[in-house]
């Protein structure tokens, strides 16, 4: 009885406490809010201002928000400038007019005051810029439904940028591989959505011919004023990537030059920065290059007097970067605004240190590429590389934060490298990171999906987003990831109709089958090579004839006999969408895509994830040998080309499976590219690295091994340290290096290999040495 009274006791004192405290405040309903715009914000911004605020909450809602100058409204949403003590003759709450000493340029406040039953939403920038960013958080951030808006009741949010530049690059190009078939009303709705999201510059690239893609809509150089006058509306900087003349020192090269750009420089409306690149492309030394944009700036200021000239060491190698630097010691180089770091530069904290403190340091990363890149996907599984390539959908928030926060601490920010619409997500949390490096990278990822796909599947689509990325992680083959992730954006997809013309939701989807069809061919076709390899083994009772025809037969049915082409309908049903939706050229024969690097994925969605074509040819030169004992020699090769027995260690080096490579992202795998991405070569031999590292502890110090090297060019091979002579050393693809391992390296079982890196910064990096198989061989 006492246990019953004492349970009761305490349920009447929980009830009572709960009942005592003050209910949840519910959120502050903006539905039905009059937006009241200070006069001190001026022109083209105070109007910019309103047309965002209202525009995307009424495409969301159905709202029709309205402006006006009094109080009339019980719900307010007031834009002022920071310092501003009233506003139509209302009192501006200290919260929101007071100046913040750590208040930045851009910063901005959002606070909620219920003055006399009026609810006041006060949006209070340092300037202009902190205006539209302050609005570009509440849209981020509010509940968004048929016919209503709400934001957290009681919010008090203030903030100011990090670093001082967050852009992108947008180059009207047909490199591009969809924005050459963008309309300006395009362009002006992305940028927008940019500065939504924080970012504040935009680079194009101008001068190109008008008759170099089929997809212009607009002549380049119209668009180039069309693209200056959208920052100008949105008071964002306006820059140019823009090489000199290949080679300055030919003859007229240096005034041709300087007579384009200012052509260029009288016709847009607004201009912030010139962006030179040193190389890529361009061979010229800082002898003749320093002194053309020392008179290139004299031409810029006499249209743009704010506007900075800017340099990268792209490509140069260590005499050219020392004179570089000697010379920004000996000259008056004030016209210079800032160095960046692009691809193929000194290292970025390098670059920081010797570059004078009056100069800023701008990155320019690569966002955009998965191989022959700055930033190759770590360990990327080898079936995703051949057929996905260079520039898929690829939402990676988690490996981009992590390079954004190494990188960025060595600068003033950064404007991306970019080249089409599916980086997408890597652009928003760039700006993101750009503004707070701190920032929680789920968060980021939720807002960009609440806001682009509304507050109900916002959730569920963030999820579905880092699930992209883990499909990349770790081998394919039996990747539990991929297949649920194709169930989550299934389920998605069906219960999310009203987003199925949404570009940005289209090129998410397709992912998802894309990876999942490749999973399901790489599973396909390497159980029949296996099998094939299976027939070689009995090549010495059926004969090498006979084992090479039937090998052949089992992995060509791959060419025949397909799987899952439901998948792949999918895939080429949004690719289909996306090219109406957004301009996407994801093939060059069905959507005149620039070449087949540029995003033209469904080209390669049914390149050979097995060695049949190289299986192909090497048995066509093997039929040629002139004994039944070479024939079988090489066919033992070539089945135990990765097995090479008992005691014996083989590793792919660009395999995402490789057991024994430790090489981190600093020797990131590459992609060789030969025949407009058709190579017949060994699958291993078309992914490498350049200077890979290897860790065995499992060798038997009684024993002699032979390491064997397969890549091209040069292989300084150190084993424990020691640097190894060869006894073989053929430089060619699929040719082989081979070198003795002394049994006093390992007489604890343990092995590291590394290899040091040749003085080849004379080369263009494809034409550099690298690795792309490694054996250690049990004699």
């Amino acid at each position: 009885m006492n246990r019953i009274f004492f349970k009761s006791l305490i349920l009447f004192f929980v009830v009572w406490i709960y009942s005592c405290s003050p209910p949840a405040k519910e959120p502050l309903d903006l539905s039905k809010s009059t937006i009241l715009v200070s006069p001190n914000i001026k022109l083209p911004i105070r109007e910019t201002a309103v047309d965002i605020l209202t525009e995307e909450v009424a495409k969301r809602t159905d709202i029709d928000l309205k402006s006006d100058d009094n109080w009339d409204n019980n719900t307010i949403i007031a834009l002022l400038i920071t310092g501003e003590k009233e506003l139509y003759g209302m009192p501006v709450p200290n919260k929101a007019g007071d100046v913040n000493p750590e208040q930045k340029k851009e910063g901005y406040r959002i606070y909620h005051e219920n003055k006399n039953g009026k609810d006041i939403l006060w949006i209070s920038g340092a300037d202009a810029r902190g205006v539209l960013y302050g609005i570009g958080k509440l849209l981020r951030t509010a509940e968004m439904l048929e016919n209503k808006i709400t934001i957290t009741n009681n919010i008090d949010y203030s903030t100011s940028p990090e670093y001082v530049l967050r852009g992108h690059q947008f180059g009207y190009r047909n490199t591009a591989n969809s924005w050459d078939s963008w309309t300006v009303e395009q362009f002006d709705q992305h940028f927008r959505e940019q500065v939504i999201f924080g970012a504040n510059s935009f680079e194009n690239i101008p001068l190109q011919d008008p008759d170099s893609s089929p997809h212009f809509k607009v002549n380049p150089q119209e668009m180039e004023v069309h693209l200056s006058n959208i920052c100008k509306k949105y008071d964002v900087e306006y820059w140019v990537w823009s090489p000199a003349p290949h080679d300055l020192t030919e003859k007229n090269a240096h005034q041709k030059g300087l007579d384009a750009q200012e052509e260029f420089f009288a016709a847009s409306p607004r201009l912030d920065g010139l962006f030179v690149p040193g190389g890529d492309p361009g061979e010229n030394h800082p002898s003749v290059l320093m002194p053309y944009l020392k008179d290139l700036s004299a031409i810029l200021h006499k249209y743009h007097p704010d506007a900075g000239i800017w340099v990268s060491l792209q490509g140069f190698n260590k005499e050219k970067v020392e004179y570089f630097f000697k010379y920004l010691e000996d000259n008056d180089s004030d016209w210079l605004k800032g160095l960046i770091y692009g691809p193929s530069s000194p290292p970025i904290d390098i670059e920081r240190e010797l570059l004078p403190k009056k100069y800023m340091h701008r990155s320019y990363p690569d966002i955009t590429h998965t191989v022959r890149c700055s930033y190759p996907v770590e360990r990327w599984d080898q079936a995703f590389a051949l057929t996905l390539g260079r520039e898929p959908c690829n939402p990676q928030p988690l490996y981009y934060a992590k390079i954004h926060n190494k990188d960025a601490i060595y600068t003033d920010g950064f404007i991306s490298y970019s080249d089409g619409s599916h980086d997408d997500v890597n652009k928003v949390l760039w700006s993101q990171l750009g503004w707070n490096s701190k920032s929680d990278i789920r968060n980021i990822i939720l807002e960009y999906s609440r806001f682009f796909f509304g507050s109900e599947v916002a959730e569920e689509a963030t999820d579905g987003i880092f699930a992209l990325e883990q499909n990349w992680v770790g081998p394919v083959l039996g990747n539990k990831v991929i297949g649920e992730t194709l169930t989550l954006w299934e389920k998605l997809e069906l219960e999310n109709p009203a987003l199925s013309g949404n570009w940005r939701w289209q090129q998410l989807v397709m992912r998802a089958y894309y990876d999942a069809y490749v999973q399901d061919r790489l599973t396909y076709e390497k159980d029949l090579e296996v099998k094939a390899y299976e027939i070689l083994a009995q090549a010495n009772t059926i004969g090498a004839d006979k084992a090479m025809n039937e090998a052949l037969a089992l992995v060509q049915k791959a060419d025949t006999e397909f799987v899952s082409q439901d998948l792949k309908e999918k895939v080429f049903e949004y690719g289909e969408d996306l090219f109406q939706s957004v301009g996407a050229q994801t093939s060059v024969e069905k959507y005149k895509a620039r070449g087949a690097e540029r995003g033209a994925v469904l080209d390669f969605i049914d390149y050979p994830l097995n060695n049949r074509w190289w299986l192909e040819d090497e048995f066509k030169k093997i039929r040629e040998f002139k004994t039944e004992e070479e024939k079988l020699a090489k066919l033992d090769f070539i089945r135990s080309y990765e097995n090479p027995g008992e005691g014996s260690f083989y590793d792919n080096i660009s395999s995402a499976d490789a057991k024994h490579v430790t090489s981190e992202t600093d020797d990131a795998i590459d992609y060789l590219w030969e025949n407009n991405g058709l190579s017949r070569k060994r699958l291993s031999t078309q992914l490498f690295q350049f200077t890979p590292e290897l860790a065995y502890d499992e060798l038997n110090p009684n024993a002699d091994y032979l390491i064997r090297v397969s890549g091209y060019g040069e292989a300084l091979l150190r084993a424990n340290g020691v640097r190894l002579k060869p006894t073989k050393y053929e430089k060619g693809f699929e040719q082989f290096k081979e070198f003795p391992l002394p049994k006093n390296l390992i007489k604890e079982g343990k092995l590291k290999i590394t290899f040091d890196k040749p003085d080849e910064e004379h080369l263009n990096w494809r034409k550099q040495s690298r690795v792309t198989d490694v054996w250690i061989l049990k004699q």
